[in-house]
């Protein structure tokens, strides 16, 4: 008898809602039989219900039931005997499973998260693996929904860009995502200073040495007065930081120049103001995070008659749309594509060689594209 009644789903999310409704149950099915079989509910050798057995113990229709044992026995988990009916197996750990059912799960696919998506699915595709993805919109409680729709399809694995920022215990959040039923691998977000006791798998851009090369770039370039301005409550802002002062302390530069902006979001007032900010503490270059965030203090330079890069030189943070500036921005660019891949190839490593695999912890160093408005020579664009 199956315990779960796959057709009781819990709320859609928004990208998976234009699935269909049979699609959505047949994978449900498949998901609960899955774990029953990877848990010992059905030994090897042991034959499953017949499709119409299944049938009426679920209340699915024979077309739904026969496409989860499809599923199955394309992840080697079944076997069909002609006459005999379908027979749990037993894979063989050592050959790479095919159509592994992979759950991701970000805040958005706008602007960041596409060419990490790209990563993703390039690799999953190399695998003969599926995508299933989830958009939370910075919603908590969506966040948890889309979780458990996840869980509940029956994903083989998951890729996770969780809310850690503002939790009371970002470390126990990341514990619960740990112990899921199935691999997680998170992409862009650690543990902030949790040192060796840090037990997660994650992919992340290293935004702190993003920065560090910012400053060190603008000093070689002959600032020494660097300012800082970011937008608060932002899970990158904090490394960001981090990184700034670690530059301006270890190339001996004053530190009395970080104007940290806390706003949320920015506006041409705002930009003035802090435009104001740094002219008066005679700062001659800026690391700004992000690049809309730039491309207004540039607009803010303009109205006052400040030419970039002659009178200031800027460096913004994300390179999304810092080639289209007015002044086109010189920008720390964090390795997207290769966030999603190597998250993607870890989680497969993972659901393929189990616990004998190691733990990754990886972080990429950004790189710095040059462009006009730091006033670098052209010699140092190649």
């Amino acid at each position: 008898m199956v315990a779960t009644q796959p057709d009781a789903a819990p709320r859609r999310s928004r990208s998976a809602r234009d699935a269909s409704t049979r699609d959505l149950k047949f994978q449900q099915l498949a998901g609960v039989l899955r774990r029953g079989i990877l848990a010992g509910d059905w030994a090897a050798g042991t034959k499953l219900p017949t499709e119409s057995q299944l049938a009426r113990e679920t209340g699915l229709s024979l077309t739904t039931v026969r496409r989860a044992y499809e599923e199955l026995v394309g992840q080697g988990l079944v076997v069909r005997r002609q006459g005999a009916g379908s027979f749990v197996t037993v894979p063989n750990r050592r050959e790479p499973r095919t159509r592994w059912s992979i759950g991701v799960l970000v805040p958005d696919t706008q602007l960041y998260y596409p060419r990490v998506l790209q990563g993703i699915e390039e690799a999953l595709s190399a695998a003969a693996a599926r995508l299933q993805l989830s958009t939370y919109h910075y919603d908590r409680r969506e966040e948890e929904l889309d979780l458990q729709f996840l869980l509940d399809s029956g994903v083989d694995g998951l890729l996770l860009v969780p809310t850690l920022l503002g939790l009371d215990d970002p470390a126990g959040r990341a514990d619960q995502l740990m112990s899921l039923p199935v691999p997680a691998v998170l992409l862009e977000r650690r543990l902030a200073d949790a040192g060796p006791g840090d037990r997660t798998e994650h992919v992340c851009s290293d935004h702190g040495a993003g920065a560090y090369d910012a400053v060190a770039h603008l000093n070689r370039l002959g600032h020494n007065q660097i300012a800082l301005l970011t937008r608060g409550n932002n899970p990158t802002e904090a490394a960001v930081k981090s990184g700034f002062e670690r530059a301006m302390q270890d190339l001996g530069l004053p530190a009395d120049n970080q104007h940290c902006a806390v706003k949320d979001r920015w506006d041409p007032d705002l930009a003035d103001e802090y435009l104001s900010r740094l002219l008066d503490s005679s700062v001659t270059a800026a690391l700004v995070f992000g690049d809309r965030e730039a491309a207004l203090i540039e607009g803010a330079a303009r109205r006052r008659g400040i030419r970039i890069p002659e009178q200031l030189a800027l460096v913004s943070y994300d390179d999304e749309t810092a080639d289209v500036a007015e002044v086109p921005l010189t920008a720390v660019s964090p390795p997207k594509y290769r966030v999603g891949r190597m998250a993607a190839e870890v989680l497969l490593r993972r659901l393929t060689e189990g616990d004998a695999c190691p733990l990754h912890q990886i972080r990429l160093r950004p790189r710095i594209v040059i462009r006009a408005s730091c006033g670098a020579r052209l010699a140092e664009r190649s």
